[in-house]
């Protein structure tokens, strides 16, 4: 469910027209409804009432520091992979001892950075870094939880470009050699264990790839217990799907899913730590961009708009599908066009959609597309020089410019000419 609705014959954000949006703001937008984003945290957070826990949002999904605010503010923690969104997280407002440090390649200067202003735990997914934060932790006199990420290779039936659990995929330690690698922290100075992670991937649309995972970290937890290792602490990733196309069953809602994890770990009394960010911002968001033109090709039309990929990737990245609605009601039984739908960048791949069913649409008209409020304004890019577009937040009947569309002064003011060429 989202806030996205048709309201006397336009589509509203909350109590927002578009319309209005595109007016003040102008077209492409980002815009998001702070009701939809409240209310998929909210839902994690009862499907976890059970027992202790807490919902770490992933900031890689829609990194805005409101958006962040908003659900700080309601109590979530945050996962981040970079210093970058830990400082986001912090300028929010969020305490150190509620951000989960995850990612494959943590630098040196992160650690030191996330270790001198406060951590709730670092994911450990190599040697090479459970060494290296050692050293950190012990030069500056502290000491770190920690968990291990292990992969439990589980096939999790997605994109081959998000999955992350499977035994050739880059991300933690093969869980057949957990037991030898938390045996190495338990030598180290500054590494406290406290859990074990683990994330098998993104978009999931069936609960069985959890399911099989969490299995192997409920009998992991008995092996390491039994070494003497304190498991108190697990962080079981996020990756639940959201249906981008309105047409298909929808996935799992949060509270099957949090119905799974206790079934398979409740009974080990550990805090469960789950990091989803795509149920919480994708649905909440929408990208709304006008037409440049309709142009007649050979054997199939295009819909030029004023969105591009460098904006939206994930058609682009991945052939991902996102539902693409005009802002003005059409009426009931109208006659639709197929239309390829595609941006104005000098790239092939800048298509959204191909062979589209629209209503009739003309020159300037606004449409949406739908289930775009995570990975889209987090991986937009300058490409072809093109400005990042506004990203807007509405509550109820107002909204607020949340990014600013930036000039092209101040886009290019950026760039620098070495004095040689002056």
């Amino acid at each position: 469910m989202d806030h996205f609705l048709y309201r006397d014959g336009a589509l509203h954000a909350e109590d927002v027209p578009l319309t209005e949006i595109a007016r003040g703001v102008g077209t492409p937008v980002y815009v998001y409804s702070a009701a939809t984003l409240l209310r998929h945290y909210n839902l994690f957070d009862e499907a976890l009432a059970w027992g202790p826990h807490l919902v770490c949002y992933a900031v890689k999904a829609a990194s805005n520091v409101a958006i962040l605010k908003l659900l700080g503010d309601a109590g979530a923690g945050m996962d981040v992979v970079s210093e970058g969104e830990y400082r986001r997280a912090r300028a929010a407002g969020v305490p150190g001892d509620r951000i989960v440090f995850s990612g494959v390649g943590k630098t040196e200067g992160e650690m030191r950075y996330v270790l001198q202003n406060g951590i709730r735990q670092i994911n450990l997914e190599s040697e090479p870094e459970m060494r290296l934060l050692s050293k950190v932790a012990t030069e500056l006199g502290v000491e770190v939880p920690v968990t291990v990420r292990v992969n439990p290779d589980v096939d999790a039936k997605t994109h081959e470009k998000i999955a992350t659990g499977k035994s050739d995929n880059k991300f933690g330690i093969p869980i057949s050699r957990a037991r030898e690698v938390y045996a190495e922290i338990a030598t180290l100075p500054g590494l406290r264990v406290v859990g074990i992670d683990v994330h098998i991937g993104s978009q999931l649309t069936d609960l069985e790839p959890f399911r099989a995972a969490y299995r192997k970290v409920a009998d992991l937890t008995g092996v390491l217990r039994a070494d003497g290792h304190e498991i108190t602490r697990l962080d079981l990733g996020g990756g639940l799907g959201i249906p981008y196309a309105r047409s298909n069953l929808a996935p799992p809602v949060p509270m099957e899913y949090g119905t799974v994890i206790q079934e398979e770990v409740g009974h080990l009394g550990c805090e469960i730590e789950i990091e989803p960010g795509r149920l919480i911002a994708g649905n909440a968001g929408i990208l709304l961009t006008s037409t440049i033109f309709v142009k007649e090709g050979e054997g199939r039309d295009f819909l030029i708009v004023d969105a591009a990929m460098n904006d939206l990737i994930r058609p682009a990245m991945y052939g991902a599908h996102h539902d693409i609605v005009p802002v003005v009601e059409p009426a009931p039984g109208v006659e639709t066009r197929a239309f390829d739908i595609v941006g104005p960048i000098c790239e092939t791949g800048d298509t959204f959609a191909k062979g589209r069913d629209m209503p009739p649409v003309g020159p300037h008209d606004l449409i949406a597309f739908r289930s775009a409020g995570a990975y889209g304004a987090a991986m937009s890019s300058e490409y072809n020089s093109r400005p990042l577009i506004p990203e807007v937040l509405v509550q109820g009947d107002q909204y607020a410019v949340i990014r600013p569309r930036p000039t092209y002064e101040e886009m290019i003011s950026r760039d620098s000419v070495p004095h040689w060429l002056e």
